[in-house]
């Protein structure tokens, strides 16, 4: 059984709520994360013997090489996420982003299972038909808007040719983690609805896919397990009954809490022009579902505000 599973920057918002469930699932656990942000987060799973934290760097390679021959499975999450956090730093994006994951395409070749999160943000701007947005499916062009979208598809696209890897495309995913995000956009308006009671809207109208953090984790261990039948190839990973406008989202999040109001403003723009929707019956016909609806997860954000103290660093962005 291949049960040895390498995560880099595995102590994020993704990867500690996937550490947990493979361990409990019986995998042995490596994570290398260089914990840029100071967080203290995995410590609870330092007593199992299955799991071992490497502070490291994705980009020093005498590091990472040995540890990808040790490994059968790879998850690279260590990624600068995000348009500003690309911007800020241009070149660890590239680095990091896309040259660390295009070696360990190189080294690793066929020999592993590599499961890689990309984003469905290479998307960029939706076709329209007849004035309605046109859903984007595995076969749409890609179109990224931002450094960030660019070095994710440069990434998955020498994966694919290389390594025969599965590339999952999440949609903007939502929930709460030990490594708490407040960029996310369910997160932030939900964020804002509880602390400020008001959002101003720009390009209210602009839709995207969203996706629970647990349902990202399901779809990467749904992807180790049926690995022969998606390798070499991507997967829309989002909530179908999620493809939502911002002003439709906050308007969800005002059902959970009447007293948000909602302002649209003309005046300005949001630098992030992505507007599309998106399909994910190519993952769903294999029998992959999501499990938390978009209400649950909001209900869950508000439950999680209550406990986790707004001045802290757990919303820092990684």
């Amino acid at each position: 059984m291949m049960n040895k599973v390498l995560i880099t920057g595995g102590a994020g918002y993704i990867g500690t709520t996937l550490v947990p469930t493979l361990l409990e699932l019986g995998y042995i656990v490596t994570v290398v994360d260089n914990l840029m942000y100071r967080q203290t987060t995995l410590t609870t799973h330092c007593s199992n013997p299955n799991f071992k934290f490497i502070r490291g760097d994705v980009r020093d390679y005498e590091l990472i090489d040995p540890l990808l021959e040790e490994h059968d499975i790879i998850i690279p999450l260590a990624c600068l996420v995000g348009m500003p956090a690309c911007d800020k730093d241009k070149l660890a994006a590239v680095q990091v982003n896309q040259d660390a994951i295009t070696h360990i395409s190189d080294v690793v070749g066929t020999s592993k299972k590599i499961i890689f999160p990309t984003t469905n943000s290479g998307y960029g701007i939706g076709e329209t038909k007849d004035g309605e947005l046109v859903y984007c499916d595995e076969e749409t062009p890609l179109a990224p808007l931002s450094l960030y979208g660019t070095t994710k598809v440069n990434a998955e696209n020498y994966l694919k040719e290389n390594s025969n890897g599965v590339c999952l495309r999440l949609a903007t995913v939502f929930g709460i983690s030990e490594r708490m995000r407040l960029d996310l956009l369910v997160n932030d308006f939900t964020y804002k609805a509880c602390t400020e009671k008001y959002i101003v809207l720009f390009e209210s109208s602009f839709k995207r896919n969203f996706i629970h953090i647990k349902d990202v984790v399901g779809a990467m261990i749904f992807a180790i397990e049926h690995y022969t039948e998606m390798e070499g190839e991507s997967f829309n990973v989002g909530l179908s009954s999620a493809n939502l406008s911002k002003m439709e989202l906050c308007e969800r999040i005002k059902e959970c809490i009447p007293k948000f109001s909602i302002q649209e403003s003309e005046i300005d723009n949001d630098p992030d022009k992505r507007n599309y929707i998106v399909s994910n019956e190519k993952l769903e016909s294999l029998g992959w579902k999501p499990t938390v609806t978009l209400e649950d997860g909001i209900k869950e954000l508000i439950n999680g505000y209550e406990i986790i103290s707004y001045n802290n660093k757990l919303f820092t962005n990684q």
